[in-house]
């Protein structure tokens, strides 16, 4: 019986790597206007220092604490609607792992991490659409 070896596709090969990072002092008007001129859906949050956790800001954390609740978005800094702490993957994890974190923990979208260092984002969408999985 002549079985093909099916090569292990990992994080690190399906994430894209152009995170685009904000500080949590920032406001939220700022955050909106990075993730368009960047063209990106979430940005990650600076550590305030080494032991700190990173954390995110999306697009749903916008329309979340800004636009829904009518807040002005001049007023609003990112620290206060961003998620903190946030589940990171490892890059060299098994993409069908890196599903099934996202879906039980209920995200769409997780940072990559790599010797302590943010190296990329995988999403939901980033392991079905733009691979040749199916």
């Amino acid at each position: 019986m002549n079985e093909k070896k099916q090569r292990i596709i990992r994080a690190e090969d399906v994430m894209r790597q152009n995170m685009v990072f904000i500080d949590g002092m920032a406001t939220a008007r700022e955050a909106a206007a990075a993730m368009k001129t960047h063209q990106v859906y979430c940005l990650l949050v600076k550590k305030r220092h080494p032991d700190d956790a990173w954390g995110m800001v999306a697009v749903q954390d916008l329309v979340r604490g800004v636009l829904v609740p009518g807040r002005s978005p001049e007023e609003v800094n990112v620290y206060e609607i961003m998620t903190k702490p946030v589940i990171t993957v490892p890059a060299k994890m098994d993409i069908r792992y890196v599903a099934r974190l996202l879906y039980r923990a209920g995200i769409r979208r997780a940072p990559v991490e790599e010797s302590g260092d943010i190296v990329g984002m995988v999403s939901l969408s980033s392991l079905i659409l733009e691979n040749d999985l199916f």
